[in-house]
């Protein structure tokens, strides 16, 4: 399987209240609650680290939740999100040349 990085557009809204984030595609205005969990997965999305590396490393770790579950839930969570503009996918590192200067 190939490996999935993902990162947030530039093209949204985003909140974190109280443990879940607030996202609004400034593309069609589609409005997501995130919980704790996908909030894990959003905050992690920087381009750079693989999803199945977030899911181990952050997800199981923190909900103490199995792998392969974590995967799938992972995998329609960030399908979901894609289709709306609001995470970008890639089968490589998504680099953004203003942030290597940070």
């Amino acid at each position: 399987m190939a490996e999935k990085y993902i990162a947030r557009s530039k093209a949204i809204a985003a909140r974190m209240i109280g443990g879940e984030t607030m996202v609004m595609s400034a593309l069609d205005s589609t409005f997501f609650t995130l919980n704790e969990v996908a909030s894990t997965i959003w905050q992690a999305a920087d381009g750079r680290t693989p999803l199945s590396e977030i899911v181990t490393g952050k997800v199981c770790q923190e909900f103490d939740v199995d792998r392969e579950r974590a995967q799938r839930a992972a995998d329609r969570f960030v399908e979901e999100l894609s289709q709306h503009g609001i995470l970008l996918v890639s089968d490589q590192p998504l680099i953004d040349s203003s942030l290597e200067s940070r």
